[in-house]
């Protein structure tokens, strides 16, 4: 994995779209699979602007999203469908046959799962892929736990991630129990990822990550085993990266 640190969330998300507007730019066919979240919302917005202004086209390029609320119609301002529509699919020229999240309204949850998964499949997996990073560890709602061989299914959220997400909602007991999320196997598939690590919050979790073994309790580990794994993270987040190898260099 390599890891390139920013000063702050705005050069974090400059950098991250730079790379992204890189490759709509340069590709006839782009299939890139989106995170939602606090972390992302930047992202979003340097490609509206660059729309706005250089007019990248994003008729060519599919999309995938990791994850969606169960139980939240796709016009609730809290569902994920909502979020990708109010802050990018709505301002750029992407069509709309051509953007993808699981439906958390499905009456069969199992059989949605196996549709996400086989488009996902059809055009061939994910090119690049977004990811953020849980202070659990998660990646998409794969929660510590999450077998790392699981493909789309629908997961039981954590109390530690309800109660982050709950920020989004008037108050914890509005926020879902269950989602449906890309499983880590499908992650892993995909060509190249991007993994956003943004605060301090996340410091504990990010040297978590770079120091542990691969283990299924820390479900973004696996992400050491794949061959194109970037991480963006800014200062805070990489605060006790740096204190700890300050100190060990000092011990030295």
């Amino acid at each position: 994995m390599k890891i390139i640190e920013v000063e702050d969330y705005k050069a974090l998300t400059k950098k991250t779209s730079e790379i992204i507007i890189e490759r709509v730019s340069q590709s006839t066919s782009l299939t890139l699979g989106l995170a939602t979240g606090s972390t992302p919302l930047g992202v979003y917005e340097n490609l509206r602007e660059d729309f706005l202004n250089n007019k990248t086209s994003y008729q060519h390029v599919q999309t995938f999203n990791l994850d969606e609320y169960v139980g939240l119609h796709k016009e609730n301002p809290n569902s994920y469908y909502y979020y990708m529509r109010e802050n990018l699919f709505n301002h750029i020229d992407i069509p709309s046959d051509q953007i993808h999240i699981p439906n958390g309204m499905a009456e069969d949850l199992e059989i949605e799962c196996q549709r996400y998964e086989g488009l996902i499949e059809q055009v061939g997996g994910i090119d690049l892929q977004l990811l953020g990073i849980g202070v659990n560890g998660h990646i998409g709602f794969n929660e510590p736990g999450t077998a790392f061989d699981s493909t789309t299914h629908v997961v039981k959220l954590a109390e530690s991630t309800r109660r982050a997400n709950s920020r989004f909602f008037h108050d914890l007991s509005e926020v879902p129990t269950h989602a449906i999320t890309m499983g880590i196997a499908t992650i892993m598939k995909s060509k190249q990822i991007i993994l956003l690590v943004y605060g301090l919050k996340k410091a504990q979790i990010l040297h978590d990550l770079m120091t542990k073994e691969i283990n299924e309790e820390l479900p973004a580990s696996i992400l050491k085993k794949h061959p194109n794994v970037t991480i963006i993270a800014d200062a805070k987040a990489m605060s006790i990266i740096k204190e700890k190898e300050r100190v060990g260099a000092y011990d030295q």
